[in-house]
């Protein structure tokens, strides 16, 4: 599981979020990188939530959590 963050506020709620149910992930900060993930998945805001090959943006990674 990785978190592709920009440390923005939904960022930091998803981190949160994912820390709470105690999921290991890795967290990738580097912005160019959060980009071309964003950019080749059509999501056009961070955070981003890969989970086993599946990208979510913010509304549907919170949806996933639960």
């Amino acid at each position: 599981m990785k978190l592709y963050s920009t440390k923005c506020p939904k960022c930091l709620v998803l981190e949160a979020k994912l820390k709470l149910k105690n999921l290991d992930f890795d967290l990738v900060t580097d912005i160019d990188e959060v980009v071309k993930i964003g950019k080749e998945h059509n999501i056009t805001s961070a955070p981003i939530l890969e989970v086993e090959g599946n990208f979510y943006d913010f509304t549907a990674a919170i949806k996933y959590l639960k």
